[in-house]
């Protein structure tokens, strides 16, 4: 049997993994990474977790990453809602701080691996990386959230809930009598505690860009925005324009502190460039050779079947053979194979009709 990090945030999903862990025989110690110098954010609830812990009888230590989390998540979210981008901290946060410290953890204590409660999974492929495979339910899937994690991270990774449902956890925390078997999931960014991600930029920036102009596709003048930091592709609503037909943001440039919008139509996008590509379940492969893959181009896509090609300056072109709508520059694209299984991802700069 195995010692594992169990990085617990207070939920039930990192409870269950906890209590299934300990149900095989391991040896399980509870970790909460506190990103906060002060006060509790949705992703650390020290106070639920030490409840599981109690529940389960396992020893439990909280570590501070404030500081990492402040320079590799926050500081750069603000950088780029900023500069017009829709940036996924949540993806760059697991790499670049949970799985940093959950691994350092396990230095410490001596542990051969560490797990938390997304539901995906950790495979090998055929040519022998690690990659991450979609969880069962497709209506909880987190393998898109775990895209950047790299493969000295994933040969030490557990996932326990990849074959499970929602519900089937559930009811799995009911039976191990966990405290927190019926605690709400939490959907919203964790250190982001006011309703508009935009009044918690402008608290957080001294001189945010100030309003400028929304315009149709003509550039024709529609009226004033609050700053485009407030603003991400495909929004319709909060606008704040009388019309006659529904519009949407479909692009958004900075340089001249402007805003278009469209109707539907205006969204679709047939290609896509990335850039910052990493690849998981294969080695890169040869520019110019088309990659067939299924890609989403957020959390919650379903994935459209695409051709990817390796360019010699290591970005990727993605063309569709149905187009995705509203592929918003900053977020990640991320490549999956037939099996679900991850191929690789990119960071999403430009998208054409």
């Amino acid at each position: 049997m195995a010692r594992i990090i169990v990085g617990l945030s207070g939920g039930v999903d990192s409870a269950v993994a906890a209590g299934l862990l300990k149900a095989a025989g391991h040896e399980v110690i509870g970790v909460t990474l506190r990103t906060w110098q002060a006060g509790t954010s949705r992703c650390c609830r020290i106070d639920d977790a030490q409840k599981t812990t109690a529940a389960l009888g396992i020893p439990y230590h909280v570590m501070n990453c404030s500081s990492d989390f402040q320079e590799f998540v926050e500081a750069p979210f603000l950088t780029d809602r900023l500069r017009g981008l829709t940036p996924n901290p949540c993806v760059v946060c697991n790499f670049a701080v949970k799985w940093k410290w959950l691994l350092r953890a396990a230095a410490h204590f001596q542990a051969d691996a560490v797990a938390t409660g997304h539901y995906a999974e950790v495979t090998v492929t055929e040519s022998g990386h690690h990659t991450v495979k979609a969880g069962k339910d497709p209506k909880k899937d987190q393998s898109y959230m775990l895209c950047r994690l790299t493969q000295e991270q994933l040969r030490r990774t557990i996932l326990p809930l990849g074959r499970l449902t929602k519900s089937e956890v559930r009811a799995l925390a009911a039976r191990l009598e966990l405290p927190v078997a019926e605690t709400p999931d939490s959907q919203e960014l964790c250190f982001v505690n006011e309703e508009d991600p935009g009044d918690y930029i402008e608290d957080h920036t001294e001189h945010p860009p100030g309003p400028g102009s929304f315009v149709d596709q003509e550039g024709k003048p529609l009226g004033t925005h609050r700053g485009i930091y407030r603003y991400t592709i495909g929004q319709r609503r909060g606008l704040g324009i009388p019309a006659g037909e529904r519009l949407y943001v479909s692009s958004i440039s900075p340089e001249c502190n402007e805003i278009t919008l469209g109707d539907a139509a205006s969204l679709l996008r047939y290609a896509l460039v990335c850039r910052d590509v990493q690849w998981m379940g294969i080695a890169p492969p040869e520019p110019g050779t088309p990659l067939p893959a299924l890609v989403k181009i957020r959390s919650h896509h379903e994935g459209v079947r695409a051709l990817v090609f390796r360019s010699e300056q290591d970005l990727v072109r993605i063309r569709f053979g149905t187009p995705v709508r509203a592929p918003a520059p900053g977020q990640f694209a991320v490549f999956y194979d037939d099996a679900g299984r991850i191929l690789g991802s990119g960071v999403i700069t430009e998208s054409f009709p």
